[in-house]
């Protein structure tokens, strides 16, 4: 069974964290990662069309129809449940990747860090601290997306 790997990011994202989410669905494609995103716009969009390009395989978990679903997607579950979706992003991953920030994506940082046995990485975006300042533990921050899929993918 291939590794499903959960890609969030806002749906209105910066031009870098489109380029990023790009790139991160062509290598996870090319190692033949399922790629699971929100379904939308934004970094969703940007990693289905990357995937997509690869020859990968998308799934989108929608929040709402599938009429405004991104057309790089292979699938698109229409959940009409809004932002609840969210966990059942992180629950079908086997790790996920964060790129850029937004309360949605923070939601399924803690759904996946709830889960407690899902890699979690980061490439940009916010970043969660406790009160001394110091980043949370079991969020792999990192700089690119290649060394965004590595980790996700079990590599070091």
């Amino acid at each position: 069974m291939p590794v499903q790997v959960a890609v969030c990011g806002p749906g209105e994202c910066t031009d870098l964290e489109a380029a990023q989410a790009y790139e991160v669905g062509e290598l996870l494609a090319a190692h033949g990662a399922v790629v699971i995103c929100g379904g939308g716009a934004g970094v969703m969009a940007s990693v289905a069309a990357g995937a997509r390009v690869r020859g990968g395989l998308t799934v989108g978990i929608h929040p709402a129809t599938r009429d405004d679903a991104s057309p790089d997607l292979s699938v698109t579950i229409a959940t009409g449940m809004g932002e609840a979706r969210n966990a059942i992003i992180v629950a079908s991953a086997d790790a996920v990747i964060v790129i850029g920030g937004s309360w949605g994506t923070m939601s399924e940082v803690a759904l996946a860090k709830r889960r407690g046995d899902v890699p979690v990485v980061a490439l940009g975006g916010w970043r969660i601290v406790d009160g001394d300042g110091h980043d949370v533990d079991g969020i792999r921050h990192v700089a690119s997306p290649a060394e965004a899929v590595t980790q996700a993918l079990g590599g070091s």
